[in-house]
């Protein structure tokens, strides 16, 4: 599918934000004052502004308030939803930590389990998607639950959490694409499926069913080079696990340690989610002679 920086910038900063927001609520790091409002105000400025550059890939971006009153069939309208009460739980608990140098254990946990429902309902948009082979399976909501707490572990400063998430990272990213490779083959997607005239005998493209382009082939059909995505994958790779796990465990604990260590894992990471769309097959692309 169609890799748009709207999308990509989403999913990569919301679940960055709302990983570190499910750390502060469980106390770490133990922080109060500006110190806490610091930690706070970074959580809040890539989990909303995630949030708001989604807004950026609808097609009529004034209606996306209507996507709050389909909680029952959209995991979209829930992770709408989810956002919301965790930003405001999380913003209650914060102001007691900023402003009264309190700490309501209760309401922080709260805010943690939300946080984190709701990078699993953002995962889930993807993952439901039958029509994405790739997607469609338990490696898309592992991948999204682990960045946010892997990332948001690392943004924390909780060094020994953040290795080894991030080792569990790199090897279920690994997994993830070694499978996903022949996830759409193994789903038994062909013309023969998609026209329905299996039963006739082999289907072949005659012609392009449209002689231009179109919304479908923007948004839903994109090749990438197998060449060019097996180095990408281990450039991201080394930059999302490898390399910020060497660093933390080689040199000693600091802040310009742990912000290079940041650096490399969100290149590393826009890496990866740039792959995740890019080799997303749609079943659609049939039609196109594209898969």
């Amino acid at each position: 599918m169609h890799p748009a920086p709207s999308i990509i910038f989403f999913t990569v900063f919301s679940g960055l934000g709302f990983g570190l927001l499910a750390w502060l609520g469980l106390g770490l790091p133990d922080v109060t004052g500006w110190v806490a409002f610091v930690f706070f105000a970074l959580a809040y400025l890539m989990a909303v502004g995630g949030l708001i550059s989604s807004t950026f890939h609808l097609g009529n971006p004034q209606r996306a308030l209507r996507a709050f009153t389909q909680w029952r069939t959209s995991w979209l309208s829930r992770e709408g939803w989810l956002a919301v009460l965790s930003l405001l739980v999380m913003a209650v608990y914060g102001a007691g930590l900023v402003f009264l140098g309190e700490r309501w254990t209760g309401l922080g946990i709260l805010g943690s389990i939300l946080s984190l429902a709701t990078v699993y309902a953002t995962s889930m948009i993807y993952g439901q998607l039958k029509t994405v082979p790739r997607w469609n399976a338990w490696t898309t909501p592992a991948l999204f639950m682990v960045f946010a707490v892997g990332g948001g572990a690392l943004m924390a400063g909780q060094v020994t959490a953040a290795i080894i998430l991030l080792i569990l990272l790199g090897g279920l990213q690994y997994i993830a694409w070694t499978t996903g490779d022949a996830r759409f083959r193994d789903a038994g997607h062909t013309m023969e499926t998609a026209t329905g005239l299996g039963p006739v005998g082999k289907v072949r493209l005659l012609e392009s069913p449209h002689s231009g382009g179109n919304y479908l082939l923007r948004e839903m059909v994109h090749v990438v080079g197998r060449k060019h995505a097996r180095k990408l994958r281990i450039l991201s790779l080394t930059g999302l696990s490898i390399l910020p796990v060497l660093l933390l465990l080689l040199l000693p604990a600091g802040h310009i340690v742990g912000l290079i260590a940041v650096i490399l894992h969100l290149a590393g990471t826009l890496g990866a989610r740039w792959l995740f769309f890019a080799e997303a097959e749609h079943v659609v692309g049939l039609y196109y002679g594209k898969r």
